[in-house]
């Protein structure tokens, strides 16, 4: 099985550190544009809140008082390197969510649905726990590494995710881009920035130690870029970093 060389960082709440969670959100621009779109939207949902591969519950704190917490993970979360058996989170076997039909007024799914086998029976689930009128929230990723391997398994078009959503009974869905192209090459650039960045003193870091000291202030130039870009609404949407969906369940 082949090994990831660099691994996804967990999410975690922003209160648990404010200087890590600033730091994050102007070096890693997949986190960054799914804060720009979730945090306000997270705001308005009221009643119970599922939160669908909840991880280390990283948006928790962003509900309004009128929202009761509900989270949801499977049994092998640490195989994504998220805590497991933790207080306050139901963990399923990744197949039949183990709550009522039309038990909860909102819905949240937050870079999970690449990680599913069968997205389809995964949606139909969501849609079968979510009541009428009940609204969801969903994010996926567009221009990414394999990520979270060997269980990385899709990349949805803004078309794709449209069709599954209305297949399963959702309305009113809007898709929207987080990033353009420029936030695409930026992202790439500082992951290539970190994997080339001498960690020891060995033959291989003094070998790619010229490289670094010509990929780093690129990279650092075109988060800057990226960061500008997104102020100034500049880039081609056509290759963003992802997808941020808003839905209501018919």
């Amino acid at each position: 099985m082949q090994q990831e060389g660099f691994k996804p960082i967990p999410v975690r709440a922003p209160s648990s550190s404010w200087v890590l969670y600033a730091l994050r959100r102007s070096l890693d621009l997949q986190f960054q544009t799914i804060v720009e779109f979730l945090r306000p939207a997270m705001g308005k949902l009221k009643g119970r809140v599922l939160d669908v591969g909840a991880g280390q519950s990283p948006w928790k704190e962003w509900l309004s008082p009128d929202a009761m917490y509900v989270g949801l993970d499977i049994e092998n979360a640490g195989e994504f390197g998220m805590s497991q058996e933790r207080e306050g989170i139901t963990y399923y076997d990744g197949r039949s969510i183990p709550f009522a039909d039309s038990s909860f007024d909102a819905v949240m799914c937050i870079e999970v649905l690449e990680h599913a086998e069968d997205p389809d029976a995964l949606v139909a689930e969501i849609s079968r726990c979510l009541r009428h009128g009940g609204t969801l929230l969903l994010t996926v990723p567009w221009s990414a590494r394999r990520h979270h391997i060997p269980h990385d398994y899709h990349r949805f078009t803004r078309e794709r995710l449209e069709r599954l959503l209305v297949s399963h009974e959702f309305g009113s869905v809007q898709i929207f881009e987080r990033g353009t192209d420029i936030a695409t090459i930026a992202n790439k650039m500082v992951v290539l920035s970190i994997r080339l960045a001498p960690v020891r003193v060995a033959l291989r870091s003094l070998l790619v130690l010229p490289l670094f000291l010509l990929v780093a202030p690129i990279a650092a130039g075109f988060l800057v870029c990226a960061h500008l870009s997104g102020w100034l609404g500049l880039g081609a949407k056509e290759d963003p970093l992802g997808y941020f969906v808003q839905a209501v369940r018919n």
